[in-house]
């Protein structure tokens, strides 16, 4: 009996339509309404491990549908294509917000970060560091090697 029941409950999924649907989000945040045929409400939003995402309004989304008779759905994803750097290659990654804030992991190797950027907890760099513009340091900085200032080593006064 129970195979009779899930052979029809197969048909009727099939019967539904596509397992994944693209749409609009209606409404954003963690639980959006997206329009797809109708408006579907309060759908859940997934993203990779690591990573948590809402929707914004307006945004092209993909909605999977799954569970018995494709019943349960959820927003995994939203089209980004319009958002990628010029020239950005296979393999490249681009994480940005809508403040204007973005990590550019390029396939050299390099990582391009744009926005201001605040750091907590201990920091170590390995490699040269060049900085450009106005540059605030509060409290203790220890140097271990050669000051070089303009050009020139540093020699402290001792007068």
């Amino acid at each position: 009996m129970w195979v009779s029941r899930a052979f029809s409950l197969r048909q009727a999924a099939e019967r539904e339509g596509t397992a994944a649907d693209m749409g609009v989000t209606t409404i954003g945040g963690k639980s959006a309404s997206v329009m797809t045929r109708g408006e579907q409400r309060e759908l859940e939003v997934f993203a990779p491990g690591g990573l948590v995402w809402q929707p914004l309004a307006g945004d092209t989304v993909l909605v999977v549908k799954g569970g018995v008779g494709c019943q349960e759905q959820c927003v995994v994803a939203a089209e980004t294509a319009g958002f990628a750097p010029k020239g950005m290659a296979p393999g490249e990654l681009f994480l940005y917000s809508t403040g204007g804030a973005s990590v550019y992991l390029r396939g050299d190797g390099s990582i391009d970060i744009k926005g201001p950027v605040s750091l907590e907890g201990d920091l170590t760099v390995r490699g040269n560091v060049t900085m450009t513009g106005n540059t605030t340091l509060t409290g203790t900085v220890a140097i271990n090697g050669q000051l070089i200032v303009n050009g020139e080593p540093y020699r402290p006064c001792r007068c």
